[in-house]
């Protein structure tokens, strides 16, 4: 990409204006750099909101109590969702009764139509038994033409050292690999198969001080491509790790480029990566111990020490979302605001052409909670998946459906 903006973030928090917080989402255009607006004036952001919400179906089956942290990939007229689900109780907290399914959405009708296992405790599988521990953070890619591959944790606390497994599912005959197989993780050491203790020790090789955990390491990101490589963030949530890996063509090892835990005095997990205007890394980090903070690189190797920007405020620890859809960017982010004592009802999504100048597009407000959104872009169609809860805050179910038309150009 042609080089537009100074890269280091001094620059980038001098360059970034703060939306308007209300209702309406004014536009804000610096004199020496102007740029039509995105939105028209008067933009009502929480009837935006409001619209898609009204829209969303649920995913999760009938029996579902607690669901979380859906992924998705949509091929034809289909969306195919993964999700981590229990039976026995509200939230994502059920430990061993914590397993993984895919769902099928008709993207015409929203109807799911079908709703296939993907890994529980102690299931057997032709080549291995998984040990007894929860199925946890799936996420899923697009192998090729007729395969989807779905990655997902098999962890049980610190009473053992986690795996992220794969299994491949088959668009064909509508069914699952009878194997799994262990992904991968290359770091300054050597490859791995893809376990926290190697995560945490080329961490440490790279200054972390914070202790080892056996368990919490996910593919945490959505799988970005950037100049014909995919990318995917990586991090250890009870750990606060955090780093940037190169998916490798085999789609099985996830390479560690750069660490980045910087302030270490700050609770950081959870991040999403995106690339600037003048291609520089960006990754906006949840943080348990206050605001959403942000970190930059030039290499995605290096990265500066995190800071709070002037256009987030008020963020709650929550995942945020950093995508690129039609040459604008989208940057979601969770605010501390409660609906009705509710935990994670508000998020916002802002919107820029070049990261300079921010626009307030949806502000989502409900007391059913808006937390853990995906999105992807299918054919000219954004579409969501979001966790919501039927208990103050806690995640129940999984709902889907259409963010937005894109522009046509």
């Amino acid at each position: 990409m042609t080089p537009i903006y100074p890269a280091s973030i001094l620059a980038i928090v001098t360059l970034f204006v703060v939306p308007t917080w209300g209702r309406c989402a004014e536009q804000s255009v610096r004199d020496d750099h102007p740029h039509p607006p995105l939105l028209p004036a008067g933009w009502d952001a929480v009837q935006a909101g409001d619209e898609v919400l009204g829209r969303l179906v649920r995913v999760s089956a009938p029996q579902v109590k607690g669901a979380h942290d859906a992924e998705f990939v949509c091929v034809g007229e289909r969306a195919y969702i993964v999700e981590h689900d229990n039976d026995v109780q509200p939230g994502h907290s059920a430990g061993r009764s914590m397993y993984c399914v895919l769902s099928i959405v008709n993207l015409n009708t929203l109807e799911v139509e079908k709703t296939i296992p993907l890994a529980k405790s102690e299931q057997v599988f032709e080549n291995v038994t998984l040990p007894a521990g929860a199925c946890f953070v799936p996420r899923i890619l697009k192998l090729d033409e007729h395969t989807l591959r779905c990655y997902f944790a098999s962890e049980d606390g610190n009473r053992r050292e986690a795996q992220t497994w794969y299994r491949d599912f088959d668009l064909r005959s509508q069914t699952f690999e009878t194997s799994i197989h262990k992904a991968k993780l290359k770091t300054a050491a050597g490859v791995f198969d893809m376990q926290p203790r190697y995560f945490h020790a080329d961490a440490v090789a790279q200054g972390l001080r914070k202790p080892a955990k056996k368990y919490g390491l996910y593919l945490f990101d959505s799988f970005k491509q950037f100049e014909g490589t995919t990318y995917v963030a990586i991090n250890n949530w009870p750990g606060k790790q955090n780093a940037l890996a190169r998916v490798h063509d085999d789609r099985v090892t996830f390479e560690i480029l750069g660490h980045f835990n910087e302030p270490q005095s700050q609770q950081l997990s959870e991040a999403a990566v995106n690339r600037l205007p003048d291609g520089t890394w960006m990754a906006i980090c949840r943080n348990d111990g206050g605001n959403y903070h942000f970190t930059t690189s030039q290499d995605g190797v290096t990265w500066d020490v995190a800071k709070e920007l002037p256009f987030v405020q008020k963020g709650l620890n929550s995942k945020p979302t950093f995508n690129q859809f039609g040459g604008v960017y989208y940057l979601g982010w969770q605010e501390a605001t409660r609906i009705k004592g509710c935990n994670r009802s508000v998020f916002n999504v802002d919107i820029s052409r070049d990261c300079q100048t921010w626009e307030r597009k949806y502000r989502f407000e409900t007391s059913e909670s808006f937390q853990y959104p995906t999105l992807h872009d299918h054919q000219g169609t954004v579409w969501l998946t979001i966790s919501q809860s039927d208990h103050g805050g806690s995640s129940d179910r999984i709902m889907f459906g259409k963010l937005e038309d894109l522009a046509r150009p």
